[in-house]
């Protein structure tokens, strides 16, 4: 007689708390937008938060509310801006590609200036005299960009430094903010040419801590047709909204700090 009492008690809760369940279902039910999905099916998915939302799902959400512009995901381009504005029914705006770039053209072939046995962690090596290379303005060359960048595009190279992949860079930044240097930023991908320097030392200085750096002789400045390069702070700089890859800086740079990528 117990047990069957002991069953019909539990039966019983059982149905109320599956009602209160059932009822609370649908007094709290939230409702979802339907584009939400369709938007996170076409976003890269990476979660790497570049886009200042805490991932994918999040910025789907705001993109469906409309709190975040079509072309807020850096990282899948204008391939996924133009499917997210279909998905929402309106127009994405094309914006220029740009590739994370190296300004310094050191690496291991710049002395050190003392014997550092710490963390190898740019950030942490910089805290200790700018860190340990004898140029001030150089790659510290521990790779902290290269541990941060999501998408694979960064390797240290043989000479020391960060080599990027331009196909598989997505400008996300992760690797510019963590530089202590400052020497990684942004250059138009379709601008092939970039002065590898980030020195504003005189020529003779920049010789005696590096040799590959910019010396400021302005061969580069003569050489230019377009007038698409100066020389400002003992350091060449490349106006990119007037430079034609012509590639006659190249051929004449000395110290051979002006780059190319083909």
């Amino acid at each position: 007689m117990h047990i069957i009492f002991s069953v019909l008690t539990l039966s019983i809760l059982g149905l109320l708390f599956g009602i209160g369940l059932a009822y609370a279902s649908k007094v709290f039910f939230v409702k979802t937008n339907p584009k939400v999905s369709e938007i996170l099916n076409v976003l890269p998915g990476s979660n790497c938060g570049v886009c200042g939302f805490a991932g994918c799902e999040a910025l789907a959400e705001a993109l469906a509310e409309g709190k975040a512009p079509v072309e807020t995901c850096v990282p899948g381009g204008h391939a996924v801006h133009e499917k997210v504005a279909a998905v929402l029914g309106v127009q994405a705006n094309l914006k220029v590609k740009n590739v994370a770039t190296l300004i310094c053209n050191g690496g291991n072939r710049t002395p050190d200036k003392y014997n550092y046995k710490g963390k190898k962690d740019c950030v942490v090596a910089n805290m200790f005299l700018g860190g340990q290379k004898a140029c001030w303005f150089g790659c510290i060359g521990f790779g902290s960009c290269v541990k941060v960048c999501p998408f694979g595009a960064m390797k240290m190279d043989d000479n020391g430094l960060p080599a990027i992949d331009k196909n598989l860079c997505t400008a996300c930044k992760k690797c510019i903010k963590i530089c202590p240097k400052k020497i990684l930023v942004l250059r138009p991908a379709k601008s092939h040419i970039w002065v590898a320097c980030n020195s504003t030392d005189k020529g003779a200085v920049v010789m005696k801590v590096c040799g590959h750096g910019c010396i400021g002789c302005a061969k580069c400045v003569t050489a230019c047709k377009f007038d698409a390069i100066k020389v400002t702070d003992n350091l060449a700089k490349i106006d990119y909204a007037k430079c034609t890859n012509c590639r006659m800086c190249v051929e004449v740079c000395p110290t051979k700090v002006i780059k190319m990528d083909y």
